[in-house]
């Protein structure tokens, strides 16, 4: 078939690789999701099944694939660190992306019964993504504090804006007016002074975001924030061992989800294999 007359066609595929020596993150986004959280009746301003199911599938997509090294969620989105020399598909763009957000959202949809249980879905939900390559550690570590930071904005405004709908009896008009213009310290007093909401007390898995990161596995170690049980493959990295454990370092990597600050040095000082290339 390769020398058939019809095997011109494949001069119209175009290479897309990604640049060698530079790290990549894919970032994935849930399709509409304002409207799939309304229809399946998610909790305002955070439904903890939703974002448990979210750390799920990506917890199932590190297991997948053993290059994906770090990952940070909030809301409907997740964001993988792929190590800087991954070959993976040989770094062929479009391949990387259709599969990691192909398999992510076939976890999303299969461990959804476990999450949401007599609760089918209406419809198929859907994620989009993207390929950002970084050129050095510092970028990187640049990229997840934005999403970290990024995730405390976000957080903080909908724990009020939902508070002054739920409790104050606001209506989503005069809600956002009522925030329009406000910096932090403003939207923390209006929550405890209103609703005797203390914003540091609520759940850290809301205020920062969920870290899934690979940890060297210890006879005692424990995931931090533990989830439903799940299958062996996706708690341990042995489905696909790195080249270095195929050639007899039996060194084995645990996947823990971790409810911490990666803005500051100590998260990355205590993991310099996450930046090791």
């Amino acid at each position: 078939m390769a020398n058939s007359k019809y095997a011109y066609v494949r001069n119209f595929e175009l290479p897309d690789p990604l640049l060698p020596g530079c790290f990549l993150v894919c970032r994935l986004d849930g399709h509409a999701f304002h409207r799939f959280s309304d229809e399946h009746g998610f909790t305002k301003p955070n439904d903890e099944r939703a974002l448990e199911l979210m750390e799920h599938a990506a917890k199932d997509l590190m297991s997948e694939y053993n290059d994906i090294v770090l990952a940070f969620g909030e809301s409907d989105e997740f964001s993988f660190l792929l190590r800087k020399s991954t070959h993976l598909y040989n770094r062929r763009h479009a391949k990387i992306l259709t599969t990691v957000t192909s398999y992510f959202t076939s976890c999303y949809v299969f461990h959804w019964p476990e999450y949401f249980p007599g609760k089918p879905l209406r419809y198929p939900p859907s994620f989009d993504g993207r390929i950002v390559q970084y050129p050095d550690e510092q970028a990187i570590r640049d990229y997840f504090a934005w999403r970290q930071a990024d995730t405390h904005i976000n957080n903080l405004y909908n724990t009020v804006f939902w508070a002054l709908i739920q409790q104050g009896g606001k209506t989503t008009a005069e809600a956002h007016a009522t925030l329009t213009g406000t910096v932090s310290s403003q939207k923390n007093e209006m929550l405890f002074q209103r609703f005797k909401i203390n914003y540091n007390e609520t759940s850290a898995r809301f205020r920062k975001g969920s870290v899934v990161v690979r940890e060297v596995a210890t006879q005692d170690a424990t995931d931090a924030n533990p989830m439903p049980p799940q299958p062996p493959a996706v708690q341990a990295e042995t489905s696909r061992p790195s080249p270095k454990a195929r050639k007899g370092d039996k060194t084995k990597m645990a996947i823990q989800v971790l409810h911490c600050d990666v803005i500051g040095d100590e998260f990355w000082k205590a993991r310099p294999h996450l930046l090791a290339g």
